[in-house]
């Protein structure tokens, strides 16, 4: 009976941790989707450090920052004042940041049955409880104009 609830407990462990690994290295956003959510936020400006509490090219709040579990810079804490800025401010920390939050709040926001770049936008921008909403006019319009050239970029070089 102890070696059965042992294994048990071993596996449920090995399950867990698996589980974890995968949840740690799932990245649902496209690149040129975290391209679009740059451009529609920030214009892709790294000069501006943080903007009404919102920091980065991604303009990523110390609330999604800490949902996502804290990631840093190398050789940082995160436990350290600066740690926030510092991992909103450095682009490839940054883009970690909402992979991870989108791993744990991605949603099918607009009902069309796929949980995509579109969703994906609307969570950040939004946030995981409202995303539904209609996205404000000037960000969803930057945001499918630069899906659209993206997309008709992908295609023409497809087609040579």
């Amino acid at each position: 009976m102890h070696i059965k609830s042992s294994l048990f407990v071993f596996l449920l462990g090995l399950t867990i941790g698996v589980m974890w690994i995968q949840a740690e290295t799932q990245q649902p956003i496209t690149e040129t989707c975290l391209v679009c959510m740059c451009q529609a936020l920030s214009g892709c400006n790294d000069t501006a450090v943080c903007v009404n509490g919102a920091c980065g090219i991604f303009r990523i709040t110390w609330d999604q920052w800490v949902d996502s579990g804290r990631f840093t810079i190398a050789g940082d804490s995160p436990l350290t004042d600066s740690s926030f800025t510092n991992c909103a401010n450095d682009p490839i920390c940054a883009a970690n940041t909402l992979q991870s939050y989108m791993v744990k709040y991605g949603q099918d926001c607009n009902d069309d049955q796929t949980e995509d770049c579109y969703d994906y936008g609307a969570i950040h921008y939004m946030g995981p409880f409202n995303c539904k909403a209609d996205m404000p006019y000037t960000y969803e319009s930057i945001f499918k104009r630069c899906l659209r050239d993206a997309l008709r970029a992908e295609k023409r070089q497809k087609a040579t």
